[in-house]
């Protein structure tokens, strides 16, 4: 019942034989402690049980009444826990599941978090991008003239364009002249009725985009300001005055006046 008394009984040798002592007292006490240092479950308590009887087995010889009495002792307790058993494993399983949906709600939570902090977070972002967006047009407009060196080319640029990329700079154009048609074979582009933003929107999407492919946008050069865009599922095509045979894309030179 109390913890063996080592020295009251001259036991010199016992905690050389028994690695852990163990008594009811002590159980009990771990049973009501509030500290958290008790037990976690019932099958902790069996097992300090267990321990009692097996250490006076263990330190007693088979022919000793305390080893004869523990021996029995631990028969008797090992009869009532196997009728406890069941009611062990009910309720561990109903702690598991407790467990477990508790775990579900912190994740449920978590998760609720984190899209309330996603969805606060995609909302800033987007009104930095608007930010973004009015400084970006501002630049845009203080932005100086675009040399006709530059607008030149600038137009052989596109003209060299595949068709996505292509129909992605006509869209950029389409932004700021809604008279403008991106759509059909042949698109007629002036490069010299455009205005300074797009034409700068032009030169920053061209830049970007060849500089992605490892080409340098100042490399390529041209003679003109004004050509004819052509633009299909395929590839850019050019109609000839002859026939309509596919061409290369090329550019068409203004007349000078007479």
């Amino acid at each position: 019942m109390q913890p063996v008394d080592v020295v009251g009984l001259g036991l010199h040798d016992y905690y050389e034989i028994i690695e852990k002592p163990m008594d009811f007292s002590t159980i009990k006490n771990k049973m009501e402690a509030k500290d958290g240092s008790g037990y976690k479950n019932v099958r902790e308590i069996c097992a300090d049980v267990r321990l009692i009887f097996k250490n006076a087995m263990k330190y007693n010889d088979e022919r000793n009444d305390v080893h004869v009495m523990a021996k029995t002792l631990l028969a008797k307790f090992e009869e009532k826990w196997l009728l406890l058993l069941p009611k062990v494993d009910e309720e561990e399983e109903r702690r598991k599941k407790e467990e477990a949906e508790a775990q579900l709600d912190i994740q449920l939570a978590q998760e609720v978090s984190h899209a309330k902090m996603a969805k606060e977070l995609n909302t800033e972002l987007d009104v930095i991008g608007k930010r973004l967006e009015k400084m970006r047009e501002t630049v845009l407009r203080n932005c100086r003239k675009m040399s006709t060196e530059e607008k030149k080319a600038l137009m052989t640029v596109l003209t060299q364009l595949s068709p996505d990329d292509l129909n992605k700079a006509l869209l950029i154009v389409a932004e700021n002249n809604p008279s403008f048609q991106a759509t059909g074979q042949e698109v007629d582009l002036d490069i010299d009725a455009q205005s300074e933003s797009t034409l700068w929107k032009l030169k920053f999407f061209v830049k970007d985009l060849l500089q992605s492919q490892g080409k340098s946008p100042t490399s390529i050069g041209g003679n003109t300001t004004t050509t004819t865009v052509n633009h299909n599922n395929n590839q850019n095509k050019r109609k000839r005055e002859t026939n309509d045979a596919p061409a290369k894309p090329s550019q068409k030179k203004n007349k000078k006046p007479s």
